[in-house]
């Protein structure tokens, strides 16, 4: 098996080429009986009859995919920030949370968007925000009054304003960035040749990626505001399988410069490699830790793909995965508990592996699963799969009780990235 690009081994199983296919809006929720889940009502916003984003919509299913919250029909209730519920009534509802809210449109085309939130059942006024916003970032205000209540009432920062990045191939390959709901999705390169492996920086400013257009594999930084790209890695042989240290200051990929394909380290402004280890084998996607200490990979040195770690300088590499015979894209979450990877098991499936206690358990039922990528808080996973023979773009909770098929451009979904929280 020749495993020389990031997340890229599932993905070339599954070229046979899906079908452009747009998604509707409204994503689909599988909930599978998660043990508890917050009772909330969301109130229409007043004014958003008028506003091009209905911005209480956008927040139910925020708070819906998360997997944490239960929405409570709050059909013909007029509310806003400045009302005062009668919270006897609203838990007469069996709400234990409510949250209301207004949509201004300003003279200067500007709309201020402003919420308050309550807590039902203890009789309490959590506070709220407001934000003046053009028409284009209606969803990011509504977006971050999600990621407020969810912290309020999870304890969690919420990571609905996040975005995310993939790869689509349909006439010709299409890098994109979309909102974390798979929404509102900008073309960042469009190519006639793979985009493969997508990694974003810790700051959320840019993405390093790998682009065949010189015929072969060579790593590239982009600037997502402005476009603007430079060349990373374009050493002889192939290059390949950039993900960034989380200090931002260094990268690491997969060189065969010296060989078969191994891991070097390289700063984020260029320059000579660093060769990580020497292996006889083939070592490739790396990932690092979430404390920047170790870096994650794949290596068949054992005689079939399995996922190593090693540390981010140097060392000896200690195995990490040993159920099953084929363990590959390992993503590690941001706080350190959990290793996702795919495992060739009646198919490709994403399992997640505790690392507390090495115990592994399958998310998912369906069986071309690829290149699993973490929400920053760690609460859930973004990847690709097939349902009913067509490419989609999936979520799912880490537990793996609330799936979700998120919006997405046409044509064959590859190799999704999460970015960071943006403060």
């Amino acid at each position: 098996m020749a495993m020389t690009t990031r997340r890229s081994a599932v993905a070339a199983l599954l070229a046979a080429g899906a079908a452009p296919q747009l998604f509707a809006q409204s994503p689909r929720v599988d909930i599978g009986g998660r043990d508890y889940q917050y009772p909330i009502a969301i109130a229409t916003f007043r004014g958003e009859a008028q506003s091009p984003q209905k911005i209480s919509a956008i927040v139910r299913a925020d708070l819906e995919r998360s997997g944490y919250f239960r929405n409570i029909d709050t059909a013909g209730v007029t509310l806003d920030e400045l009302s005062r519920p009668d919270l006897n009534e609203w838990r007469q509802r069996s709400a234990s949370w409510l949250s209301a809210g207004s949509v201004t449109r300003q003279a200067d085309g500007r709309y201020d968007v402003r919420f308050r939130l309550w807590d039902v059942a203890r009789g309490e006024d959590i506070g709220g925000e407001s934000y003046l916003v053009p028409a284009a970032d209606l969803r990011l205000a509504a977006h971050r009054i999600s990621d407020f209540i969810y912290e309020k009432i999870i304890g969690q920062p919420g990571v609905f304003s996040t975005r995310i990045a993939y790869v689509t191939k349909a006439a010709r390959y299409t890098l994109w960035v979309a909102d974390a709901d798979g929404e509102n999705a900008q073309a960042a390169l469009i190519s006639s040749e793979p985009i493969i492996s997508p990694a974003w920086s810790p700051d959320g400013k840019q993405l390093a990626y790998v682009s065949f257009e010189s015929r072969k594999p060579v790593v590239y930084i982009h600037n997502v505001a402005t476009g603007q790209r430079r060349l990373l890695a374009n050493f002889p042989g192939s290059n390949s399988a950039p993900t960034w240290a989380p200090t931002g200051d260094r990268l690491a990929v997969t060189l065969t410069r010296d060989g078969n394909s191994q891991l070097y380290t390289i700063s984020a402004n260029g320059g000579e490699p660093t060769r990580i280890m020497q292996s006889p084998g083939i070592d490739t996607e790396p990932d690092y830790s979430a404390n920047g200490q170790y870096i994650y990979f794949v290596s068949d040195r054992g005689g079939s793909p399995q996922i190593y770690r090693v540390g981010a300088t140097g060392g000896a590499a200690q195995r990490v995965t040993f159920s099953g015979n084929y363990n590959i894209s390992p993503s590690i979450s941001p706080d350190g508990a959990f290793l996702a990877f795919i495992s060739r098991s009646n198919g490709y499936r994403l399992h997640v592996m505790d690392l507390a206690n090495s115990s592994v358990a399958a998310l998912t039922d369906t069986t071309a699963d690829e290149s699993p990528s973490f929400a920053p808080n760690s609460q859930q996973l973004l990847y690709a799969t097939r349902l009913g023979g067509a490419s989609a773009l999936m979520t799912t909770t880490v537990d793996g009780r609330v799936k979700v098929r998120l919006p997405a451009q046409g044509g064959e979904i590859r190799e999704p990235a999460w970015g960071p929280l943006l403060r």
